[in-house]
């Protein structure tokens, strides 16, 4: 049997999902204060969130007939010369901390990405979303 290929529709519905969940998530560390397991869901719904409006950023430009990209920093340079989202620098910046976060650097970074999510990352995902919902509407 076939699988039928995602849509930029259906990327984006799920990208508002992860969103929605990471909202939840950032309002409940702001109640409640943050621990070691709200911290890693949060890290685990921001790199969801984060996939999640990637695929619907390069599936939008195969729709437009462009060529697959090689990495997100691609696709995000695109998008910022697109207006899908108004802050290149912020969203490299975004990428540059996800990778940094990863067990591949020795240097603990995770205050860094907690902080850079709450107080920056959420609204870039906020922002997208806002020009994707009139992009796509």
């Amino acid at each position: 049997m076939k699988t039928q290929p995602i849509t930029c529709e259906k990327y984006f519905e799920d990208f508002s999902s992860s969103l929605s969940e990471l909202q939840e998530v950032i309002e409940e560390i702001k109640v409640r204060g943050i621990n070691s397991k709200s911290e890693q869901h949060l890290h685990r719904s921001f790199e969801l969130t984060h996939e999640l409006a990637l695929n619907t950023m390069s599936e939008y430009f195969r729709n437009q007939g462009r060529p697959p990209y090689s990495g997100s920093r691609d696709v995000t340079l695109d998008a910022f010369d697109e207006e899908l989202i108004d802050d290149g620098k912020g969203w490299l910046d975004m990428i540059i901390c996800r990778i940094k976060a990863t067990t591949l650097y020795t240097e603990n970074t995770d205050d860094t990405l907690t902080q850079n999510i709450i107080k920056n990352y959420i609204h870039l995902f906020e922002n997208f979303e806002k020009h994707m919902k009139n992009i796509l509407a």
